[in-house]
């Protein structure tokens, strides 16, 4: 196999393996690096979306990509060494309360986005060992069940009443969020506890290991830094996992699949999911702005993604309508009339 690394896979390395330098260096010097490292994932990020458009689709899509998976367990190693880094900065570290803040909201943006969007490429992976590390990075955020609702149950379930994970046209983020986290773990133990029932397995069952990977988690967390190391913690995983389900409201609000005769739904489509097609933040999130073609084909790795003009396709990058989803009226007021569009021509076709 060649170690030299693929021309797109330098893009993934570079734009998601800055942030990890930057954060560490924030976290322990404070001061410039702290803000630096939040500009980094937020206007500059923003920006560099808004000034280029680079062709970056590989020539074979469908080709393996032995480097893709040597940067997702970087990144999968780096998270576990930024969160206690984050813990022990936010807790023990002597810094002034505005490097804190830097601190707290660039990890929270790099573990929501780059984190989970990491995690999330990985618990698609057919490798055990892969789909494990993916698996406790979501433990990590307090959100194990999430390896298992999303392959389970939102994977079959995505743009139907069925999946709590797809807000219905009109709901705002806030009244999705409870909705979504709550519902994506019950849907997805039942859907556990059906498999290992047909299985027959003995096995220890995986809600299990999430729930006590928590709490090991939690009691790393005091190790570190006591009540208030906990505290942060807490903190930090949810507004991380707060990212996660903000990209799953953004990403699949109000689009729907028709109901078949047989009371199945029809295939997940190009029109099931919304995109963007901003390629900063599609290399800073590891593709997942490309998600219908992720739908189609869950396994495929995220330098082959691709996009399409029949794909449902988002005004701005995937961070800025996350953005704009946390005011309802705003968001309703650019994305509600898109629905309606994209239903209508649905319909006629």
């Amino acid at each position: 196999m060649s170690m030299k690394i693929p021309h797109i896979i330098r893009y993934f390395a570079v734009s998601t393996l800055v942030p990890v330098a930057l954060l560490a260096l924030g976290a322990v010097f404070g001061g410039v690096w702290a803000v630096c490292a939040f500009l980094y994932m937020t206007a500059l990020a923003y920006s560099l979306d808004q000034l280029v458009d680079l062709a970056r689709d590989p020539s074979n899509p469908e080709a393996e990509f032995p480097d893709a998976n040597a940067l997702s367990v970087v990144l999968a190693v780096s998270h576990f060494g930024l969160m206690l880094l984050a813990v022990w900065a936010l807790s023990v570290n002597v810094l002034a309360v505005w490097e804190r803040v830097f601190i707290f909201l660039g990890m929270g943006m790099f573990f929501g986005q780059v984190s989970n969007s990491n995690a999330h490429e990985l618990v698609h992976r057919s490798d055990a060992t892969l789909r494990r590390l993916g698996t406790w990075v979501y433990i990590t955020l307090l959100f194990g069940h999430h390896a298992t609702a999303h392959v389970k149950v939102h994977h079959t379930y995505a743009a139907t009443g069925k999946d709590p994970n797809s807000a219905p046209l009109g709901m705002s983020y806030y009244r999705f969020l409870p909705r979504a986290w709550i519902g994506s773990f019950k849907s997805g133990l039942r859907a556990e506890n059906a498999m290992r029932a047909r299985r027959k397995t003995t096995d220890i069952h995986p809600y299990l290991i999430y729930v006590g990977g928590a709490f090991a988690c939690l009691l790393a967390a005091f190790a570190i830094g006591g009540f208030v190391g906990v505290f942060k913690y807490i903190l930090l995983a949810g507004y991380a996992t707060s990212q996660l389900l903000l990209a799953d409201y953004v990403q699949h609000y109000g689009l729907r699949r028709k109901s078949t005769a047989d009371g199945k739904y029809e295939p997940v489509g190009p029109k099931h999911s919304w995109n963007s097609p901003q390629w900063f933040t599609s290399f800073l999130m590891l593709n997942a702005p490309r998600h219908s073609d992720h739908h189609s084909h869950p396994m495929k790795p995220y330098p082959a993604l691709t996009i399409s003009d029949d794909m449902a396709q988002l005004p701005r990058s995937l961070p800025a309508m996350a953005t704009l989803a946390l005011i309802p009226p705003l968001w309703r007021k650019v994305m509600d009339p898109r629905v309606a569009r994209l239903s209508a021509s649905d319909a006629s076709s």
